[in-house]
């Protein structure tokens, strides 16, 4: 058998190495969104993984609800790999800076008559990577419940600034 190491298997154990070092917990979160780009709201998951002191790792999908306009559908998708790094850690507050990859897919969508008298359906995707910088906070307010709130710009074609406040569960 012929074994030949896949970059997620060296990262996955790369990660669960760091893992094993550092002093924060595992967190699980849902947040709403807001997208500039899309001016419209979506809804999210995101993780906590902690790497070493003050450094987590934090992936993310955002789903964008459904735009309409001048007959067209519009879908957007964000999905994110991003670093944060804890500036500031008090009992009550934790402020990190965020970078990080982002991916977004737009999907535009329109079904009915189009030019001339005539029907038909069209639909095409385009997919796009991006980069992540921003900042966010941590508000502890006692248990496993942690309410935090993120900003954050995706430097991709357009650019899109993202504002996102919801709640992460301490695992």
């Amino acid at each position: 058998m012929n074994f030949k190491p896949t970059l997620f298997s060296i990262l996955f154990f790369l990660l669960l190495g760091f893992n094993a070092q550092a002093q924060s917990e595992k967190r699980l979160g849902a947040f709403l969104a807001y997208g500039s780009e899309i001016e419209n709201i979506g809804i999210g998951a995101n993780a906590e993984f902690p790497l070493i002191e003050n450094l987590t790792l934090s992936p993310s999908l955002i789903y964008y609800f459904p735009k309409d306009f001048y007959g067209f559908k519009m879908n957007w998708l964000e999905v994110n790999v991003n670093a944060n790094y804890y500036l500031l850690t008090q009992e009550n507050l934790g402020v990190y800076g965020i970078g990080g990859l982002n991916y977004s897919s737009v999907k535009l969508k329109y079904d009915g008559a189009y030019g001339w008298g005539s029907s038909g359906d069209y639909s095409t995707t385009d997919g796009r990577f991006g980069l992540n910088l921003g900042a966010g906070a941590n508000f502890s307010i006692g248990g496993n419940i942690l309410p935090f709130a993120e900003v954050k710009y995706v430097i991709i074609d357009g650019g899109q600034l993202v504002a996102g406040a919801g709640i992460k569960f301490k695992l």
